[in-house]
């Protein structure tokens, strides 16, 4: 669908790249962008897929006409599935079919362009480093505790006065971090949050990020990835991330 006759990764580091950004638009389909894709997923319309596009974005679209398709095609016909099944379900099933699309388009990359066996190793090592859209999407036991101890660690540190937060914090930053911390206390602080993944894009922690938490799941989220500026958390008294939200707006 998105396929461009000019385009096409040829390393192993462009396919990774591309592969990133797909997910990345995957990601937000089902966890930032969720209300915007339950609803594109009518039932009443022809069978759909969901695609995701190596600038981060998403579409849901019907399947390329062409046989075979320039790309491997997502799982077809996942709107029908939508209302016959409780939408937690449903999104992990989306999410799982994702995952294999994702691993799909990445090796036919790779098998187009001769990838060799120490190539393709290389290329899935660095996919598999970063959790599947299925974990980012449903969390797993091992990913959630981790969440739940850097939570823990984070709250032990947000006693500490502004005066050891630096100069640029103004006020409470009770769920984030703000750019420009550079103070030696605060090296403990990066280190509790380097196994902490964004529930948005699934990234890890950056200490140079803002970074906001979800008071109803817990879920850390960069702050560019749900459109929270530090400046605009410092008046959110309860954040809710926009999965919680739209939970509690449907029925």
């Amino acid at each position: 669908m998105d396929a461009n006759p000019q385009y096409g990764p040829r390393t192993v580091e462009e396919v990774f790249r591309d592969f990133k950004g797909r997910r990345a638009g995957l990601i937000k389909a089902l966890t930032s962008d969720v209300e915007r894709f339950y609803q594109q997923c009518d039932p009443d319309k022809e069978n759909l897929c969901l695609y995701g596009l190596p600038d981060e974005q998403w579409e849901v679209n019907l399947p390329a006409e062409e046989v075979p398709p320039e790309l491997p095609e997502p799982a077809l016909g996942i709107n029908f599935a939508r209302d016959g099944m409780q939408e937690k379900d449903w999104l992990s099933l989306v999410a799982v079919h994702s995952d294999a699309w994702l691993l799909a388009v990445a090796f036919y990359f790779g098998a187009r362009f001769g990838f060799d066996k120490a190539d393709r190793k290389r290329l899935f090592n660095m996919i598999n480093d970063l959790p599947t859209v299925f974990e980012v999407v449903t969390g797993s036991a091992k990913k959630q505790s981790k969440e739940k101890s850097s939570v823990s660690n984070h709250s032990s540190n947000k006693s500490k006065t502004n005066s050891t937060r630096g100069s640029d914090t103004q006020g409470k930053y009770s769920r984030g971090v703000l750019k420009g911390e550079e103070e030696d206390g605060l090296d403990e602080e990066d280190e509790d949050h380097g196994d902490t993944l964004c529930g948005a894009c699934g990234e890890n922690y950056g200490a140079d990020e803002f970074w906001i938490c979800c008071d109803i799941c817990e879920k850390w989220f960069h702050g560019k990835c749900v459109k929270i500026t530090p400046a605009r958390a410092e008046h959110i008294k309860q954040y809710k991330c926009p999965s919680c939200s739209n939970k509690r707006a449907r029925p």
